[in-house]
């Protein structure tokens, strides 16, 4: 038997076959158009799904269940994506029972994205073989989802695990939810290229002007490491700032679950150990449990932009 994931993102839509192990045998993709109908979504969705089948050489009757992976909250109950800010025409709509009309597949499931990445990696990638694991994701905010006794951790209301929404700086930068001091606005690659900018304006002699081609607006999160790789002060500076923002926050995600893995992904997370390497070091001297023998593992995600396609496909498990 085989199973089909699909990523619905703001941007782009990926839908993937894969098979009982949790590998990725195909994948597909296409824009989203994110400010059209759910309509014409959907119907560029079933497109995909339909795709994948025909050339992954399979029969629709041996696909055992497809998945959804949605931004938003995202009912797994009910199959409904009941908000996202990201997919307006999506307000309250059951896509699930859409997507079982437009295909003929019977069994249809709906999740959070960032729950079905923690699922993937749980499934098939860092996490695997582990109960209890946590996934943060470091991309335009701090996203997550945390696996509990081999369960996707939900909240009463499918709203739960909004690592990035925990305030770890009082009355800090604002945040688009509207609290302050949110741990995605000073964790998230949009923090570090902001972090990134203000240390260079403040030192004109910095090679983080070189990396960037002397250009503020080009600035991304390679550009810190790139500099500090060069043995530059003011990107050590950065990266000493942004690091320990990031270890605080893992750091109460340790002391709040005590996972037996976190798992970092999103583009910062390419950095490796060059980024987990002083967090750890945080973790290892801040985490309630310094003293247990058995103690968080931290590492890099294994499965990249492909672990809410998995985990969306494995929702069955």
């Amino acid at each position: 038997m085989y199973y089909i994931g699909i990523d619905l993102g703001g941007t782009n839509i990926a839908c993937g076959l894969v098979n009982v192990e949790g590998k990725l045998l195909l994948k597909k993709s296409c824009k989203t158009g994110a400010q059209r109908g759910a309509g014409e979504i959907m119907a560029d969705m079933a497109a995909l799904v339909e795709e994948v089948i025909l050339q992954g050489g399979v029969k629709k009757s041996e696909v055992a269940f497809c998945g959804i992976a949605s931004p938003g909250i995202a009912n797994a109950e009910t199959g409904v994506i009941e908000y996202s800010c990201n997919l307006p025409s999506f307000l309250n709509f059951n896509i699930v029972e859409d997507l079982k009309k437009r295909t003929g597949i019977p069994k249809i499931g709906l999740e959070n994205d960032a729950n079905c990445a923690a699922k993937g990696e749980a499934e098939a990638g860092a996490a695997k073989g582990c109960a209890t694991s946590v996934f943060i994701t470091l991309g335009t905010g701090v996203g997550g989802g945390v696996i509990i006794d081999g369960k996707i951790f939900h909240g009463f209301n499918f709203a739960g695990a909004e690592l990035g929404h925990c305030v770890i700086e009082k009355d800090g930068y604002p945040c688009s939810c509207g609290r302050r001091g949110c741990w995605e606005t000073y964790s998230s690659a949009t923090a570090l290229c902001r972090m990134t900018r203000e240390e260079m304006e403040k030192t004109p002699e910095s090679l983080m002007w070189a990396e960037c081609g002397g250009e503020l607006k080009e600035v991304d999160g390679r550009t810190a490491f790139d500099a500090w790789r060069k043995g530059d002060a003011a990107a050590q500076r950065v990266l000493d700032r942004f690091t320990s923002y990031l270890g605080c926050g893992i750091t109460n995600m340790v002391n709040i679950f005590q996972p037996e893995i976190i798992s970092v992904g999103g583009g910062i997370s390419a950095e490796g150990e060059a980024l987990l390497a002083p967090v750890r070091a945080i973790l290892e001297k801040e985490q309630y449990s310094r003293m247990c023998e058995k103690k968080t593992v931290l590492k890099k995600a294994e499965l990249g932009n492909d672990a809410g396609i998995i985990g969306a496909a494995l929702l069955w498990r």
